[in-house]
């Protein structure tokens, strides 16, 4: 949390915590919005996008907008193309980071970093799901199983090809086994789908 001192202080303290912050976070530590644009004007803070923030000298990951879009969409799940790009299954570099989130929850609206937004039942939303840290900042990322499984379930979205990639590289480099992909497959919907080419790729192994 952030030390006694001047709201300046006070800011960067919160912002080497938490690598980002949105300005309802500065408002709760007792911040106020005009510490945090005079900030912006002197240098001391970037703006990444509508009300969020980062210190300029922070060292910037090579899944930074994933942590940019956690922040913007706090109950949002990283998923399809993104996902299978951070768990390295695809070539893809996905112009946009596609996020998960429930029937029910609030439309981003648009800004950085561009997002591409699906949503999930509450029960598919919940399932398989990871946090990582990135920039100090908590993620959540669909597993590799559920992953593969949420690209042949958005198949017409994502392309049967990259879903296709996703399952041939989850199993060459063995980050999950053909009973877990036809696990989440079966809760997805998509088993009948799925399992053709499973059986093609485990038929000599």
């Amino acid at each position: 949390m952030p030390k006694a001192g001047t709201q300046r202080d006070q800011a960067i303290d919160l912002l080497r915590v938490k690598g980002m912050a949105r300005l309802s976070e500065f408002r709760d530590a007792g911040i106020t919005a005009a510490t945090v644009g005079r900030m912006v004007r002197t240098g001391d803070v970037n703006r990444l996008a509508r009300g969020l923030y980062q210190l300029p000298d922070a060292p910037l990951d090579a899944n930074h907008s994933l942590a940019e879009a956690a922040k913007r969409v706090p109950r949002g799940v990283v998923c399809l193309v993104s996902a299978l790009a951070y768990h390295d299954l695809t070539d893809q570099l996905p112009r946009a980071v596609w996020m998960a989130i429930g029937t029910r929850d609030w439309m981003p609206k648009e800004g950085r970093p561009a997002m591409r937004i699906v949503r999930f039942t509450d029960a598919l939303l919940s399932d398989d799901v990871m946090t990582v840290h990135i920039e100090n900042v908590p993620v959540k990322v669909f597993g590799v199983a559920k992953t593969i499984a949420d690209c042949f379930r958005h198949r017409r979205k994502v392309g049967r090809t990259v879903a296709l990639e996703g399952l041939q590289e989850a199993l060459r480099q063995r980050k999950a086994s053909p009973a877990e992909i036809a696990r989440h497959a079966e809760r997805g919907g998509v088993a009948t789908v799925v399992r053709p080419y499973l059986e093609a790729l485990t038929a000599n192994a």
